[in-house]
């Protein structure tokens, strides 16, 4: 029986107490003292006295064609084991089988590990104080819904790493001001600015940029130029990663996933993925950070010690513009339309652009709020803006470019088909257009829950079926006979004398 290392040492340690060699035998589990003699004749452990194998126990069985693979390793290193096992099978038909892959991969893995070169992990030192890391990062993964409804959405997150200390905001996209407002709510939260501000090349800091340096290649652009406003109103020095190398953003991005799996373990003791609206959800968050943050409340005072106290105001936390609305009542804001009153075509509105709604202004007010698109050539039409417009030219309602925007329930578009098939076009058209004027006049539920009806009883209606079920006919008012109001009484009691005793 061989001894274990462990049973080795207990048999010693006896010994050394001056116990007898059975004795020690019997403490460690051994058959009998001659074992105890043998290990302490030699000196050494069981796993010091086995010698590595240095030899095959069997050929192998690639080493006659191993030249040719080899060769084609060195011309193209990312070519795959599998793809090279297929190429023998095919060019030495009958002499390989399909179970010598796994053999064949451990023979290509060990020529890479002796012969290959891969880029190795530099581990940094962190100054404190000296750099914030910002970086996006989906959150879809967690199943967050608002209201029952899928929420798509971006974690804007920074962090300091030399504590580690983070902060984020949820957006929608990663846009420059998704990068902005991130920025800002953590320098605002920390209360201090560090010396330098880093961010990868994908973020909007880099992104959007002139048409001279949207020809350039990553490694010789610049930065936007709002986003270099931003950055000198704080007294930041802006700094990037290097195109292709990841491992540079490694804390932020390590950061991002220890993040998430904290943020899913809370989920899972709330019992729910669903929060009320957005506020709800961040505040959510931030209670999280909360936490983490506390225990690294050491090392932020390490890093506050040598950072500047923040001594600005917040920079706005919005964009603005001032587009002119088109001939269509659209008012363009970046690639993406927006309808607005038809009262304001030709002129030019002031709109103001947050990361989650616009706002458009005109003559010192706001006339709309609509929420920010992202993406690119997508437009927003609201119905009551168009409506007046289609009724006098119906003819425009059928070819229109947006006309899947003014439908805007499932059940107005069930709707209009259902015309379409029992009408002639322009009079399905019109009838529809009529329709759509109830619901901008008044409630749009209120017809969605008329329209509901109609189409269930599948009998013959139109407008006016809608109309009378939306608003019913109230009863015709009674007749007042006219009264004569006698001023006489009034009269006199203006001449009439009042004696009032004194309390």
């Amino acid at each position: 029986m061989t001894a274990t290392d462990a049973q080795v040492r207990i048999m010693m340690r006896e010994r050394n107490k001056g116990r007898t060699q059975e004795q020690a035998a019997a403490k460690a589990n051994m058959r009998s003292r001659k074992t105890v003699r043998k290990y302490e004749r030699l000196g050494k452990l069981p796993s010091e006295q086995r010698k590595s194998r240095e030899y095959r126990t069997r050929s192998d069985p690639f080493d006659e064609d191993w030249g040719e693979t080899e060769g084609l390793l060195k011309n193209a290193p990312s070519l795959e084991a599998k793809t090279l096992f297929e190429r023998l099978c095919e060019q030495h038909p009958g002499k390989y089988q399909e179970g010598q892959l796994r053999t064949f991969q451990r023979r290509v893995s060990a020529w890479r590990a002796l012969n290959g070169s891969q880029l190795l992990t530099l581990e940094q030192v962190h100054q404190p104080g000296e750099v914030l890391q910002t970086d996006g990062t989906w959150m879809n993964e967690l199943g967050i819904t608002i209201e029952g409804q899928e929420f798509l959405h971006i974690l804007i997150h920074s962090v300091l790493p030399y504590s580690n200390w983070e902060w984020g905001r949820v957006v929608q996209s990663e846009s420059l001001l998704a990068i902005r407002m991130g920025i800002q709510s953590a320098v605002v939260r920390l209360g201090y600015i560090p010396r330098v501000h880093q961010t990868d090349n994908t973020t909007a800091a880099t992104h959007k940029l002139g048409l001279a340096s949207r020809e350039k290649s990553l490694d010789e652009r610049g930065f936007n130029d709002e986003y270099l406003q931003l950055m000198a109103h704080y007294g930041i020095e802006p700094r990037t990663i290097h195109v292709g190398n990841p491992n540079e953003n490694g804390d932020i991005e390590s950061a991002n996933g220890a993040f998430k799996r904290a943020v899913k373990q809370h989920l899972l003791l709330r019992g729910s993925c669903d929060f009320e609206n957005l506020a709800t959800y961040e505040e959510f968050l931030w209670q999280i950070m909360e936490k983490r943050n506390a225990l690294r409340s050491k090392r932020l005072a390490d890093e506050l010690a040598v950072m500047r106290p923040l001594n600005v105001e917040p920079w706005p936390q919005m964009r603005e513009i001032q587009p002119r609305v088109n001939g269509a009542g659209l008012v363009r804001v970046g690639s993406n339309g927006y309808s607005v009153p038809s009262g304001l075509k030709g002129k030019r509105v002031k709109v103001r652009v947050y990361e989650w709604q616009i706002e458009v202004w005109y003559a010192n007010q706001c006339v709309e709020t609509l929420p920010r698109l992202t993406g690119n050539n997508r437009v927003h039409i609201n119905y009551r803006h168009v409506i007046d417009t289609l009724l006098r030219k119906p003819g425009g309602f059928r070819n229109y470019r947006y006309r899947d925007e003014l439908f805007p329930r499932e059940v107005f578009r069930r709707a209009w088909e259902n015309l379409d098939q029992r009408l002639p076009p322009r009079k399905a058209d019109l009838v529809y257009l009529r329709i759509l004027k109830l619901a901008a006049r008044g409630l749009e539920t209120d017809v969605a829950a008329a329209l509901e009806d109609i189409l269930s009883s599948r009998n013959a209606w139109d407008d006016q079926t809608v109309a009378t079920s939306v608003q019913p006919q109230f009863a015709a008012h009674p007749c007042l006979s006219q009264q004569t109001v006698d001023l006489s009484e009034y009269d006199r009691l203006l001449h009439q004398e009042v004696c009032y005793d004194p309390a």
